[in-house]
């Protein structure tokens, strides 16, 4: 009896020790510190980020005047932007990418605000089911360091692969820096909802 006590003390103190030593290792799932990430202008470090629910339901892509030239901006006046990544109306940008990049989607379909064409507007599909919005066949997104309306700290970020620029009320990239001493301003103040 005495051995059978002593063999299950045992095994319980392997299993314990192999608990233990699988919870140390290196793949063991813990989180990764966050990623680093130098924006073009040097935006403010905290603040809750757009995401997606920004965006649900009726969105409004308008077209305001700032440091960058005329830029599109959603209802809210929040700088859109496209990914040079992306080829045509497709995203590839998900996981991290679409937390740091939230892209604009929308129920139902977009609608063309101030200064935009709606001709141009559309929306395509992501692999979560939801409806990205489009313009000139460019998914449009948020960057998560653009905390208040008209901020631009993401122009021409290299992040993810590839760049980020805003774009002009024609679907074209903006690839102008901002302007010295103007970083992070906002354009002219946009509609007060979408």
């Amino acid at each position: 009896m005495r051995n059978t006590a002593t063999t299950a003390v045992t095994a319980a103190a392997v299993a314990l020790a192999a608990t233990a030593a699988g919870g140390c290792s290196k793949g063991g799932g813990g989180t990764a510190p966050p990623r680093s990430r130098t924006p073009a202008g040097t935006g403010p470090a905290t603040s809750v980020p757009p995401t997606a629910t920004l965006s649900a339901g009726p969105v409004a892509v308008h077209a305001r005047s700032g440091p960058l030239g005329t830029i599109l901006v959603d209802g809210r006046g929040r700088t859109l932007y496209l990914f040079e990544a992306d080829q045509g109306r497709e995203s590839t940008c998900y996981g991290d990418c679409a937390k740091d990049w939230p892209p604009l989607v929308v129920r139902g379909a977009p609608t063309a605000g101030s200064g935009v064409k709606a001709e141009l507007l559309g929306t395509s599909a992501r692999r979560d089911g939801s409806r990205g919005v489009t313009y000139h066949g460019h998914p449009l997104y948020y960057f998560d360091q653009d905390k208040r309306p008209g901020d631009v700290y993401g122009q021409g970020s290299d992040d993810h692969g590839a760049r980020w620029y805003v774009l002009d009320p024609a679907g074209n990239r903006i690839t102008k820096p901002v302007p010295s001493g103007s970083a992070g301003k906002s354009p002219s103040a946009g509609p007060s909802g979408h």
